[in-house]
């Protein structure tokens, strides 16, 4: 095998990994994992207004 036949396969490979993720991705059977992960940047936020919620009530029963 000579140097383009080996450029070639590894052309042809990286296409076929390209077009396997892309299917991948777009697949329906991961849109919930993937509409679960999107919400994960809002999910931290709303345990912080519970430990607020929280933590104000007990300064308050503490006066």
């Amino acid at each position: 095998m000579d140097n383009s036949t080996l450029q070639g396969l590894g052309t042809v490979f990286a296409m076929a990994a390209f077009i396997g993720v892309v299917i991948w991705a777009y697949s329906s059977n991961k849109k919930k994992d993937f509409d679960e992960a999107a919400q994960l940047p809002f999910a931290d936020e709303n345990e912080h207004e519970t430990s607020d919620e929280q933590h104000k009530d007990a300064r308050s029963n503490k006066q």
